[in-house]
């Protein structure tokens, strides 16, 4: 199989839609699209395709997540073996990431609580499988995407109440995000708990577009967001759409008002070899770019990308470090797991997942002395 035949782990092939989704030929105002809106819509797609592959590899076995199916309209499509393993490796790495950092290493004091925030979250199910799991507990969870994707996850999650069916919890409709980031006024929404007198928010989704975030003055206007507790940001291929200043000001956002925090990207890298110049030019025919995959090309420079955000070793008591999907899958996944894996499907085509596989990776990133304890046995 040739580099041009190898598919990329963003890769579209039509099938089943995003459940509830509509077309969107028309601009919300009723115009035509465009340039930019089709971009955006273009970029809007890959998330259909994450979760047709994320059902995909739920289906075969690589995962469980009993929520994926929810996303998805219809029974799905069957995924190539090398996606569905990137799709089990990319989900295992960033597992492992965010179960350490969640971890209490004292299980005789009382929990610390902790935050997430995913950018670009779209039709993920992280926080639905931690609920499952029962670790969303001492966890305040936060997603961003654009108005179009919020109303549409909305209504899925609305629609399907065994998503939020504790006594104590309910879905908050009310509160109003204006024009924040938005050229018309939306509805932020999510969960809320009520343990006292005060209900507190534990999931929020903002609809918004994060280009708009770095003219947001103070951290007061994004609903539920603590400042003085220890908070994960997760880019999955996310930050690699925008320009490469726009991701530096939207992590340096969070950076000049968080003390204590982490950032975990999964972007592809290699952009040069001839793998790389397909996969771009593959992208390019849908209409999308990733200017942080040119700027971005080796694990040390997604590393030293990580320095200038401030995640570096010093007073701050911080690191950095990144590895290759191919190497997480070699050294993270355990060898009784690797078996189980390869005997859902098999894998011919070794050479063409290898090379797929090195050309995206995790890169994350720490400071602060408090919440990171999890990750110091992930250096090597």
């Amino acid at each position: 199989m040739s580099a041009s035949q190898i598919p990329n782990l963003l890769h579209s092939r039509g099938g089943p839609r995003i459940r509830g989704s509509r077309g969107r030929g028309l601009s919300r105002r009723g115009g035509r699209e465009t340039g930019v809106q089709r971009k955006d819509l273009a970029i809007q797609s890959t998330d259909t395709d994450a979760a047709v592959s994320r059902l995909s590899a739920v289906s075969l076995g690589y995962l469980e997540d009993p929520i994926a199916t929810y996303f998805v309209s219809g029974d799905g499509t069957r995924r190539m073996p090398i996606i569905n393993r990137g799709t089990y490796t990319r989900t295992a790495a960033l597992d492992i990431l965010i179960n350490a950092f969640l971890a209490h290493p004292d299980p005789e004091s009382i929990p610390q609580t902790k935050q997430i925030i995913s950018l670009g979250a779209g039709t993920d199910t992280r926080y639905f499988r931690l609920r499952s799991k029962n670790k969303h507990h001492s966890l305040v969870y936060h997603e961003f995407d654009f108005p179009s994707v919020s109303t549409n996850k909305r209504r899925i999650v609305s629609n399907n109440r065994l998503l939020v069916n504790n006594e104590d919890e309910v879905l908050f409709p009310e509160f109003k995000i204006g024009t924040l980031g938005s050229p018309e006024p939306d509805t932020e929404w999510g969960v809320t708990r009520t343990q006292g007198a005060t209900p507190e928010i534990t999931y929020c989704f903002h609809p918004m577009d994060l280009r708009h975030l770095p003219q947001v003055k103070e951290a007061q206007e994004i609903r539920g967001l603590q400042r003085d507790i220890p908070t994960l940001i997760i880019s999955e291929c996310c930050l690699c759409y925008f320009e490469v200043e726009t991701a530096r000001d939207v992590v340096k956002w969070f950076a000049d008002r968080i003390s204590s925090l982490g950032l975990v990207l999964y972007e592809p890298i290699s952009a040069n070899d001839s793998f790389g110049r397909v996969m771009a030019s593959n992208l390019a025919s849908r209409g999308i770019t990733m200017p942080t995959l040119e700027h971005y090309q080796t694990l040390a420079d997604q590393k030293s990308r990580l320095v200038n955000l401030g995640f570096k070793e010093g007073a701050e008591e911080g690191g950095q470090e990144a590895e290759t999907i191919e190497n997480i899958w070699q050294n993270w996944v355990p060898s009784t797991e690797k078996q189980r894996v390869d005997a859902l499907e098999g894998l011919d085509e070794v050479e063409e997942w290898q090379m797929l596989a090195r050309h995206y990776c995790v890169a994350w990133g720490w400071r602060g002395s408090v919440g990171w304890d999890g990750w110091a046995g992930l250096r090597d």
